[in-house]
């Protein structure tokens, strides 16, 4: 996806094609388990029964974020023996995770207050999460 700053305010065609992806590689992200999964990856590949011990999460919850994230085609597996060993599809997932430290880092963590989004009050943006 080519960013065109004339072109950011009228999208159409190829344009609407690639933001709709994006929207997607981004909104399998927006979840904080899969991204803390992500997170996790980034440091080495590991079975679904390591993240639960990780995350404080039941399989059955981690094994769903796991096949999303497959899904998406940004985890994959390796299976040895009766176990599969997870790990990051692609190696792009690195410099995208080490963009948004470095944004957070350069925003302060302003979207935290975000009052649609952000973290700071954990009542906030709960009346609306179809976005």
């Amino acid at each position: 996806m080519a960013i065109d700053r004339r072109a950011a305010c009228s999208p159409g065609g190829a344009e609407d094609a690639a933001l709709s992806a994006a929207g997607a590689l981004f909104h399998s992200l927006a979840d904080v388990t899969r991204l803390a999964i992500v997170t996790r990856l980034a440091g080495g590949e590991a079975r679904v029964v390591d993240l639960m011990e990780q995350l404080g999460l039941a399989q059955s919850t981690v094994s769903a974020h796991v096949a999303c994230l497959r899904d998406c085609g940004l985890v994959i597996g390796r299976p040895e023996g009766r176990q599969i060993f997870y790990s990051l599809a692609r190696p792009e997932l690195f410099d995208l995770l080490a963009a948004a430290e470095t944004l957070l880092a350069a925003t302060g963590n302003a979207v935290a207050l975000c009052p649609v989004y952000g973290t700071a009050d954990p009542e906030i943006g709960r009346k609306d999460k179809r976005r």
